[in-house]
This record gives C-alpha cells, structure tokens and sequence, in this order.
C-alpha cells in the first residue's frame, strides 16, 4: 500500500499554489491522503485527494481550507474494502468490454468444463472397486505359463488350489473363495424365469467384496443349496414380498433357498454385474467334472478363478512369493515343462495395471487416464492462454490507465493486485458457466464414457478441489497480463512515446502457436484411433455374421430338441441354417493341449482352441473353406474328422493337411488316446480379440459338449417378423427358458467398445480445444482489425482491394498455425507410433492424415480470421479516418 499522494497533484500545487501557503496545503492534503487510504482504498483515496487539489487551486469566497474532515478521528480501512474495491473496477472493466469478457469468460468456462469432466472421469477410474471395504488387501490368484518359449498370464486356475492355499499356506489368508466365470443364468421361482448375471462363489465371497446386507448375513452361502440376490433381482422376483427362505430354481438344475439379499454393486467395480451369489459347493455337487477335479486333484484343467483377503499382518509381495510354487510342486512331471509360477494380482491393479507380457506387468488402462489428465491440463491451458493473449493485445488500450495510476501514486504490487482481481473474477464467472455445461453434457458424457458419474453437490472435497482449482486457474490466468501490463512506465505512456513494438507480440504469437499446436496433435491422434478401430473392424471374419441369431442354452430343457427346433423354424420359413457349438462365434470357450501329428516337433506345447460343433455349422456361419471340405451325413467316419484354420495349418508346419492324422491324449490305464482326420482348412475366424492374431483351432463334430445354438435369419423376410416367430416355437418346445438371444455383429461389435469410448472422448476433446482455439483467435483478429482501423483506411483510399486486406490481415494467423502443423506432427508421429505397437494388428501413420490435419486447422483459422478482416476491409474509409 503507498504511503505518498500522487506525485503529478503535488506538481500542480507547487506551480498553482501560493508559496507562503504551500507547506501547510500539502501537510493537510497528505494527512487526508493517507487517512483515506486506510479508510476505503486506493481509488477514493486518490479521488479525494485531486478534489481537495482542485478545491485549493480554485477561486475561494471564505474558509483556508477546502479539508472538512479531521483524519485523526477515523479507523484504518480493512482487507475486504480493499478487495471491494478492485473487484468493483474489475467488474466495471468486464461490463465495458462486452465482447472481450463474453470471449474470455466463455473460453475459460469451455476449458474449465473440459477440465472438470475429465476430472470427474479420473476420479471414477482411480476409485474403482474401492466400494469394497478391504480392496487394498484383496487379490486375484493368476498364474505365469511358459509354453513354446513364451510366457503368459492368465487368471484361470485348477479347481484343487483352492484347498491347497487354504491348508499349507492358511494363516497368510484371511479369507479365500472359489468361483466359476461371471455368465448369464436363469433364476425361476413360480411361473416368473428372468436372465440374470451371476456366478457361483465360495461362502467366503461376501466378506471379500463386504457386501451391505439388506437382509440376511454374509454367512448366508456355508449351506449347498443357497443364494445371496442383489436388491434389484429381489425386486424383480419378488416384487414386495419377503424374500427370505424362499426356493428359486437356477437354470432348471438345483433348488436354492435365498439367505440374503444385498445392496446393488456399484458402477465403477469389476464386480458391478454381479446380481446374484449361489454356494461354491452346489456348483460342486451339480457338475460330476468338478467334483471329480477335487477329488483326484486333477491339475492342469485350468477352469476357475480363485479369491482371496491377505490377512491383516501380511502383505501382498511376501504371500505371492510364499505360494509361487503351490501348483508346480503337485503338477505331473511332464506338465513341470509348463513352470506354474502363481501370484496375486492385487484388486487395486485390476482395473489400471491388467496388461502382462512375458509375465511382466506392463500397464494398462493407466495409460488412458494419464492420457487424459494430460488432455485435460493442455485445454484447460488454451483457455488460459486465450486470457493471456486478450488481456496483453488490448495493453495499448490499458496503458494510458496504468500510467495515470502510476503516476498518482500507485506502485506495481496494487496494480497486480487490481489486474488479479480481474482474473479472478474472470475465472469465478467462468467456473459458474463451467457448472451448468457439465450439468448440461454430463449425460452424454456418462454415455459415451459408460460411466454413471453424478455430480458431487454434498462432496466437500469436491468443493475444495474447485476452490483449488479456481485460484491455480486464476494465477495461471491473470499472471502474465498482471506482470506484464503492471510494468509499463509511466513517463512514457503519458508523454505519448509509449509503443507495444514487434517484440511485445512475440509472447501473444508463442502462445498462438501452443494452442494450435495442442489442437493439432488431439486432431491427428482422433483420426489414427479412428482408423485404427476401422482398420480392425474391417478385418477378414472368416464366416458371415450378417443375420446371425446366437443363444445359450442356459436350461437342460434346451438338449434333445434340436431336431425339431430345427424343422418347424424351416418349416416358417423364418431361417436357412441351424447348428449348435460349445462356443459363441465371438468367444473361445475352450484351449486344449496334448494334441500330437506326424512330423511333430516333440519340444512343440501343442496348444489349441477347441470348438466342438454340430452338422451343419459350416453352413450356418459361413465357414470359408481353403482346402477340403465341411462335416457331412453322408460320411459316417466324420465322427472322428477334424477341421482346421489356416492357423492351426502354419502351426503345425503341415504342407498337405488333409488326410492327416492328429492324435489327442496320451494311453495309459484309464485313458486312451482320440483318433482324428483333418478333412477340412478354413480361413482363419476372428472368434476373440480383434486386435491379436487368430489362435490355431480345432473344430471337432460333437452333440453332446454344445452349450450354444446359431441361426441363420432368412434374409427374405423382415428380422422382426422372424424373430417374433422364433419366439414363439422356441416358447412351445421350451416353454422353461425365456428367449433370449444375441446378433453376432453386434456381440463382435462390443470388442471395439473400450478403443471407440476413447476416439470418441478424443475427439470431443480436439472439438472443444479447437473451439477454445478459434475463440482466441477470433479475439485477437478482432482486436488487429481494430487496432488497424486507420491503416485499412488509407490502403483503402490508395487502391487496395478486400482480397488485398484480407490476405493483409490473414498471413500472419496463416502464418503462426503452418509452425504449429510442423511442430505438431513430429510429436503426434512419436506418441502414436508408441500406442500402436500395443497393436499386432494395426492400421499404418499415412502421411495424408498429418497433412489432412494441417490443412483443415488452417481453413479453420481462415474461416475464424476472416469474418473479422472482411468486416474491417468492408467500412466506409471516411469512417475510419474522420478523426484524423
């Protein structure tokens, strides 16, 4: 705060006030100086003090002194009517300016918005599963695989582990379950049969995942026949009826009695589709297989997952080291080849840190959410940039009003302070716009996220975080204008040789540059995600998935009626094909080893896909035969054929396969060996990730392991129509299942989901940095326009044409985004080449789209720039330079 009045009022007096008078004139006025600064601040402090100089200098008819108060008499002023004040002539400096706020406020709402959504979106990611009470001390048991030189994860188990951990190796567990894979079931209780995700556990589940319970107790699964339901599938059994203790059925197999209900999982847990918990051991008791697993100890059927809660003096480093060999010291010697190393994967990583390779943790979705944190800050950064560069293209304009402030006695710090506060308000203004966007686009962002993030009103750290925010945004803001508007001198703004020359507009075209740059790099990096995800989809397929019909058959009462499901539905009219599978066309269900052939190599692990499948598959997907032919009735030794894919052939390193012999199985006293005829090649068929190369498969004729039906739609008639007519035979001969069935190109459209929530939040994201852009940019031409005003004039008057002015008034905008193209692309080359090695199968970095990405930036800085040169070339040249 300045301790002296205004040095140009005391000049005044000295030239206008009587000599005998002087001093005494000045010791009243700086006395009422500084009592008015305490008092109520620098402006009216300054105010009183050049009426009381003009009250002296002028003409009195009675009283020596135009000083009516006693500064003595009053209190010093306080902070906050220091902060009034500023924020008063902030606020006045906003409403003068109409279109330089509207941009700058709307800029930073824009970016703030951005901003805080991806927050949101961070948020939600990095507190995934932690709706589970103990999640730091809760792991997945996996597995690393050596095979043909390889090493892989998986978190598939053997069913014997489970007793092995929970006798030697107890005490460094507090709890531990087993369980099947997460599927779809048919939960029936009276005439009412609903679909339901669910999965079998181990009785110590619930406590893992500290379940709430609505009804009943965690306990509720030690007996065989019981079921734990969420509160929605209650809902939909039940209605308002009292669940406890009454009998449903699930799949047409078992009889359980419901122990409890629980409250609905969360969104943002792995463990969200989880509607229903039945008893690990009725899964036990209904499936011989199983049984038989545990009581032979049967190890290398890796076919369940494992749960576990580290006891509370462990931790998770020192319990993986201590099971690491749980399952090689009980493997067969032939099967020690594979070296089954078992580890915990801690839940903590599940959803940030899933990726291995060569049984080493290579990362995962953390990638994405770095990514974006990155995003976020760089638009957010525009918006601040744009403040930046409005606030210093209109210092002229402002300079006069710093030098007048200098010049009556205020020092830098107060004009920081002043230029602060006009940040601040800016960004307070801009943080309220930014709410009611996210309030407006929230639902299309959950959409397009898949997420179910609500705004947080009642969250308190929500709250701190904004007010964090909101002062980071305002020092990043206000800075640069604040120090660099603040340090003009005063001398020669107010003797008129005050000039904002070439160099001033260096840091203003610098910044120009790094938004453009920004906007660039998001621009390219959409396009690459995008032809990527196009680049994958229109890989071959290797079957036709145009009018396909898949369905589990989740209820016994689907076996046996094949033969007539199939004759009245081609009866209708309403297919062309039926067959039946033990996999989805979209899914592996099934890898095998054990497999021999002529010419093997005996250190080879022969690993397939195995897919059993029913006459007529071939025909209903449309398998694409490279040699050989499909499974026929004709032939009755197609019992003991095989078909293969183009995979299987290069794997097995068979120059003539058809005819081949493949052996499964080793002979020993209890087994013998399968005998199998290749009598078919297919094309590969792209059954599992789109992004890896198709695994070697063998598909083996088999009715009874098949789990799934495929229909071929009649492509004559109307898919509605045929469904509708589906419905109703499949009511007729299974009336215990409800129909419920899956297209398989939507089922393999689901595969792209995770890349193209990514391209599309990419691509929002590059939309809105580009309009953050264009609103700086519109500014600053609008504010060039202006300050040309006089120039566009005279060049009108000697001849210059609009196309003149325009390109006049353009190239240098022009000029600023072609070095942001160059300086983007180089960078966006670098990261991209980076996120598609993650990619076997990938698209390639064209030239044409770098080049397509910089010519569309510079038809949209023309497109923005233009409107406001146009205007400027188009007024009257009498208008613009009347005043001279």
């Amino acid at each position: 705060m300045p301790t002296t009045p205004p040095r140009l009022a005391d000049q005044l007096l000295r030239l206008f006030c009587a000599p005998h008078r002087l001093e005494e004139v000045q010791g009243d006025l700086h006395e009422e100086f500084a009592y008015q600064l305490r008092r109520v601040g620098e402006q009216r402090a300054k105010w009183h003090y050049w009426r009381n100089v003009v009250g002296f200098l002028k003409p009195r008819t009675g009283g020596s002194s135009a000083i009516k108060h006693e500064p003595k008499q009053y209190s010093n002023p306080s902070n906050t009517d220091m902060l009034r004040n500023y924020l008063k002539i902030a606020f006045r400096n906003l409403t003068r300016h109409k279109g330089y706020s509207a941009i700058n406020i709307g800029g930073l709402a824009v970016g703030m918005a951005v901003a805080m959504l991806i927050g949101l979106w961070i948020y939600d990611e990095l507190s995934y599963n932690t709706y589970h009470q103990h999640y730091d001390r809760i792991a997945q048991v996996m597995q690393h695989q050596t095979s043909n030189g390889h090493i892989s994860s998986q978190n598939s188990i053997p069913a014997p582990l489970g007793d092995e951990l929970r006798n030697k190796y107890g005490n460094n567990f507090k709890h531990l379950a087993m369980a099947t894979w997460q599927g779809d079931r048919i939960l029936s209780y009276g005439d009412k049969k609903i679909t339901r995700t669910g999965n079998y556990m181990g009785f110590e589940m619930p406590e893992i995942l500290s379940l709430h319970m609505l009804k009943g107790s965690r306990n509720g699964l030690k007996e065989t026949n019981t079921i734990l339901l969420s509160a929605s599938t209650a809902q939909s059994l039940f209605g308002q009826d009292n669940p406890m203790g009454k009998l449903i059925n699930i799949d047409g197999k078992a009889d359980v009695r419901v122990t409890g209900v629980y409250e609905d999982l969360p969104f943002n847990t792995e463990f969200r589709e989880l509607t229903f918990i039945a008893s690990w051991a009725l899964y036990v008791a209904t499936q011989p297989w199983v049984k038989q697993a545990l009581d032979q100890r049967v190890w290398d059927n890796n076919s369940f997952q494992l749960f576990v809660q580290i006891a509370d003096n462990m931790d998770m480093e020192t319990v993986s080291s201590r099971i690491k060999n749980s399952k090689l010291n009980n493997v067969p010697d032939h099967q020690k080849k594979y070296k089954s190393e078992m580890f915990l994967h801690p839940m903590s990583d599940w959803r940030l840190h899933s990726n291995w390779e060569e049984g080493i943790q290579t990362g995962g979705y953390m990638q994405y959410v770095r990514l974006f944190a990155i995003v976020g800050l760089f638009v957010l950064l525009l918006a601040c940039i744009n403040f930046m560069n409005l606030s210093t293209a209109r210092s002229e304009k402002r300079a006069k009003e710093v030098g007048i402030r200098k010049a009556v006695g205020s020092v830098r710090s107060q004009l920081i302070n002043q230029f602060f506060s006009e940040s601040f308000l800016v960004v307070v203004f801009a943080f309220g716009g930014a709410i009611l966007l996210i309030l407006a686009l929230l639902p299309w962002f959950n959409e397009v996220a898949d997420k179910q993030i609500a705004f947080p009103w009642a969250n308190a750290s929500f709250w701190l975080a904004s007010f964090s925010f909101i002062l980071i945004t305002g020092l990043l803001a206000g800075s640069y204008p604040a120090f660099y508007l603040s340090s003009f001198q005063p001398i020669k703004v107010l003797k008129g040789t005050f000039k904002v020359g070439g160099l001033a507009a260096v840091p203003r075209k610098v910044l120009v540059v790094v938004q453009f740059t920004v906007s660039i790099t998001l621009i390219i990096g959409t396009i690459i995600v995008y032809r990527q995800i196009q680049h994958t989809k229109n890989r071959p397929l290797g079957y036709d998935n145009n009018g396909l019909l898949m369905m589990q058959m989740m209820s016994p009462a689907y076996y046996g009626k094949y033969d007539v499901l199939k004759t009245d539905l081609k009866n209708a009219g309403v297919i062309q094909e039926m067959a039946e599978s033990s996999s989805p066309l979209t899914g592996i269900w099934s890898n095998n080893g054990g497999f021999s052939w002529p010419g093997k190599d005996p250190s080879l692990d022969s690993d397939f896909a195995t897919v059993w499948v029913t006459h007529d598959f071939g025909k209903t997907v449309g398998w694409q035969f490279k040699e050989g032919r499909d499974f026929s009735r004709k032939f009755t030794t197609d019992s003991s054929a095989i078909v293969i894919n183009e995979a299987a052939v290069k794997f097995m390193g068979l120059e003539h396969p058809l005819g081949t012999v493949v052996k499964w199985g080793e002979e020993s006293d209890t087994n013998k060996p399968d005998y199998f005829t290749i009598v078919g090649v297919i094309k590969d068929v792209l059954a599992e990730s789109p992004y890896e190369p198709v695994k070697q498969a063998i598909y083996i004729m088999d009715y009874e392991n098949v789990n799934w039906i495929m229909l071929k739609l009649n492509p004559a008639r109307s898919a509605s129509q045929s469904i509708a007519t589906i419905e109703s035979i499949f009511k007729k001969h299974v009336p215990s299942a409800p129909f419920d069935y899956k297209f398989a190109d939507e089922e393999f459209g689901k595969k792209f989901a995770s890349e193209e929530r990514i391209g599309k939040l990419a691509g929002s994201f590059a939309i809105l940095a580009i309009l953050i852009s264009c609103l700086g940019l519109f500014g600053l031409s609008s504010f060039v326009a202006e300050q040309r005003t006089k120039e566009i004039g005279v060049r009108k008057v000697l001849g210059a044409s609009v196309l003149n002015l325009w390109s006049l008034l353009s190239k240098d905008f022009v000029v600023l985004v072609i070095i942001a193209c160059l300086i983007a692309s180089p960078i966006a080359y670098y990261y991209l080449s980076d996120w598609l090695k993650d990619y076997d199968y990938r698209t390639e970095l064209s030239w044409w789209v770098f080049a397509g990405s910089a010519v569309g930036a510079l038809l949209i800085t023309l497109l923005t720039v233009s409107f406001q040169t146009i205007k400027a070339a188009l007024v009257n040249p009498v208008k613009s330079l009347r005043s001279e």
